[in-house]
């Protein structure tokens, strides 16, 4: 899967400034004023998205996240929490069918990369030609994948989990990749996983 380390906007003053009305920094003197540390992210990206009228949640996130970067904030292995992404899609398929693509070497390299193969069992890899790679701590047939996963010009090793659930006998996935450390590689990889699950989609429903 090829995954472009992107972000949907500049990270910049001046794109902050015409999406939101202030600079980057005056934002983080406004969650200085707020508390924002002591009242937490979630706290913190609600408190931003009421004050900038019309804006999707794009900033907020990005200003929440960056601001506890900035603060120096980190978790127990020294790096910042980062950001979290979900990819979702309902396909008109039982979960049995779904999961079985997934695990299947011919059809997760049919929706994930002609190159992708994986051993989809706790201790096996994924890796594929675009540089993908990831090791599964955790595989529950037909409800939830659990791996580690890294991609060309991450930070760091992210978590994803990937999440099949019925839904009246359709599939609901959920694509979730957590500690990305940059925007650009949260929205290389959301973009990446919303192609990737198109795909998924197509073959499972053909």
């Amino acid at each position: 899967m090829q995954v472009a380390n992107r972000p949907d906007h500049p990270l910049e003053d001046a794109a902050c400034k015409e999406a939101t009305g202030k600079t980057i920094a005056q934002w983080f003197a406004e969650l200085d004023a707020f508390g924002a540390l002591d009242k937490g992210r979630r706290e913190s990206v609600n408190h931003l998205y009421s004050s900038i009228p019309g804006t999707d949640v794009w900033w907020p996130t990005t200003l929440a996240v960056e601001y506890e970067r900035h603060k120096g904030i980190t978790k127990k292995d020294g790096l910042p929490e980062g950001y979290t992404i979900c990819c979702t899609k309902t396909i008109a398929a039982p979960v049995e069918k779904t999961y079985a693509a997934w695990t299947d070497s011919k059809g997760f390299a049919s929706f994930f990369c002609a190159s992708g193969k994986q051993d989809a069992k706790e201790g096996g890899e994924l890796s594929c030609g675009c540089g993908c790679k990831g090791a599964f701590s955790r595989v529950r047939p037909n409800k939830d994948l659990r791996m580690t996963w890294e991609h060309p010009g991450a930070s760091a090793p992210m978590t994803l989990d990937v999440q099949f659930q019925d839904n009246k006998g359709k599939t609901l996935m959920n694509v979730m990749t957590s500690r990305i450390q940059t925007r650009a590689e949260a929205d290389g990889l959301r973009n990446a996983w919303s192609d990737a699950l198109n795909r998924l989609k197509a073959l499972v429903e053909s």
